[in-house]
């Protein structure tokens, strides 16, 4: 349907105010949350151009020089871009209540649009263990938490069998911060906005091991193709351009995979021994397992 509204555009046939009512349409559309990327390539493809003025001859005039008329067509200035508007806001944050705060002025997601609450973290700042998960969903976005749902009750039992706690030595944010539209997926655009804010938590946070809980973070702050499965349980590390050096990192299995998938409690369970032992390498603070 969208190919279809932009196709006029790309052939020539609509006038400049009916592309301008395009684009406001699409511009409502991509506030809503939906992925308009496609669309905007082809309106991209046939950018409206300025109307050509041509200058009337002017009668000759024996002995004076006639000055070329000025255009009286404004200059048109490129609006910014929303993921340059994101990394001076992430850049200027010194501190994780100041990240916190650019996020929830941040205007560049379209999520934002359509979501109640700004989803930023949960737990105890300036913990050893920072995890990030994927996105919020409904219960999330009610209560402006991340993973406070089914998925996130089973994350906890998940870590507290380890001794790591949200209340005590967990830190937890996602890569977007505004929920999907019935729960969709995010687009590769709503990502990639809001990706200088997660790079930035990651550098104030400094944790002595970054945990990505799912395929989406893995992928999303990795920068790998890889799937999930061929990620989880091994001891990676993630350069962050802002800190000296590599931050340990470990993939797991999201908790929501695990209630669709209960055969796969088993790797879950492998994965989450392996990051109890590197936790104690490391010498990261932790409950005393009962």
């Amino acid at each position: 349907m969208l190919a279809r509204i932009a196709a006029p555009v790309n052939a020539g046939a609509m006038g400049l105010e009916a592309e301008i009512a395009a684009r406001a349409l699409l511009e409502f559309w991509a506030a809503a949350g939906v992925d308009l990327e496609d669309a905007r390539a082809l309106l991209r493809a046939r950018a409206p151009a300025a109307p050509r003025q041509v200058a009337k001859p002017s009668p000759p005039q024996s002995g004076r020089s006639v000055a070329p008329t000025p255009s009286l067509s404004p200059a048109r200035r490129p609006a910014p871009a929303p993921l340059d508007d994101a990394r001076r806001a992430a850049a200027a944050a010194t501190t994780i209540a100041e990240l916190r705060a650019a996020v929830e002025a941040f205007e560049g997601c379209g999520l934002k649009a359509t979501a109640r609450t700004t989803v930023f973290s949960d737990g105890v700042e300036g913990a050893d263990v920072l995890l990030i998960g994927e996105g919020p969903g409904r219960e999330e976005d009610e209560q402006g938490k991340p993973f406070v749902g089914r998925s996130g009750q089973l994350l906890d039992r998940m870590l507290a069998a380890i001794g790591l706690g949200r209340a005590a030595n967990v830190f937890i944010s996602n890569v977007v911060y505004w929920r999907p539209p019935g729960n969709r997926p995010a687009t590769q655009g709503e990502l990639a906005a809001c990706l200088p804010f997660v790079d930035r938590l990651i550098a104030l946070a400094n944790p002595k091991l970054l945990l990505l809980a799912g395929g989406v973070a893995a992928q999303t702050v990795l920068r790998k193709a890889e799937g999930v499965t061929k990620l989880r349980g091994r001891r990676l590390s993630h350069v962050n351009p802002e800190l000296t050096k590599p931050i340990n990192t470990m993939v797991m299995l999201h908790p929501a995979y695990l209630l669709r998938q209960a055969r796969q409690k088993r790797l879950a369970w492998a994965d989450l021994l392996a990051l109890e032992a590197w936790l104690d390498e490391l010498g990261a603070a932790r409950n005393p397992r009962l």
